[in-house]
């Protein structure tokens, strides 16, 4: 089973849950209807890694920085980096088809994670911030979500739940876009815009 590092403790998930749809500067960016209600797709903990790798077989990824949390008794832990990794053309051909997403969304780590540390303050004041090759790719902060976390949750648990200890990955914003081998990630944090937690990914 594959684990996070949480302020120097391992930690398995035992899934990663997402939530699609959650900045509307995204939706417009990749032509989606706005949703009546939550978007929620599971990622297996076979995805989860703490480096970043270009998909084998393949010849084209997209990147989706996003605010990703740890949860524990259906609150946040912990706060993290993370990099939900799409193969989009192939998710096109899947939800034409009206096919579920697993292929691309779920593949052999497709959610890549920073370090996790402990979080107990207002998430408002939360953002965060993506350069590839020093290229500022994409930025947001938490108010520009549709839904916020404590929404996320409580809705969750109308057919599911949050085992101690899973991650909830909550969106990305508008800016995402493919990368290669070799790029160079860096992904920032911050909270009252100081930053609290960076971590540089090169892609292999």
């Amino acid at each position: 089973m594959n684990k996070v590092l949480v302020n120097e403790q391992l930690i398995t998930p035992s899934k990663v849950v997402c939530i699609g749809r959650n900045y509307y500067d995204h939706i417009k960016e990749l032509n989606n209807e706005i949703p009546e209600e939550m978007v929620f797709f599971f990622k297996s903990n076979s995805s989860i890694s703490n480096e970043l790798f270009f998909p084998k077989n393949q010849n084209k990824c997209h990147y989706e920085a996003e605010l990703s949390f740890l949860i524990k008794d259906n609150k946040v832990e912990a706060i993290a980096f993370g990099l939900d990794l799409t193969l989009r053309e192939l998710q096109s051909k899947l939800k034409e088809k009206g096919l579920p997403w697993e292929r691309a969304k779920s593949f052999n780590n497709a959610a890549v994670f920073s370090p996790f540390i402990k979080f107990d303050k207002n998430l408002e004041f939360l953002s965060f911030e993506l350069y590839i090759n020093n290229d500022l790719k994409q930025k947001a902060d938490y108010s520009l979500m549709i839904n916020k976390v404590d929404e996320i949750i409580k809705e969750l648990n109308t057919f599911s739940y949050f085992e101690d200890g899973d991650i909830l990955m909550s969106g990305t914003p508008k800016g995402v876009g493919t990368f290669i081998k070799g790029d160079v990630f860096l992904g920032k944090v911050l909270y009252k815009n100081e930053i609290i937690l960076e971590k540089e990914f090169e892609v292999k």
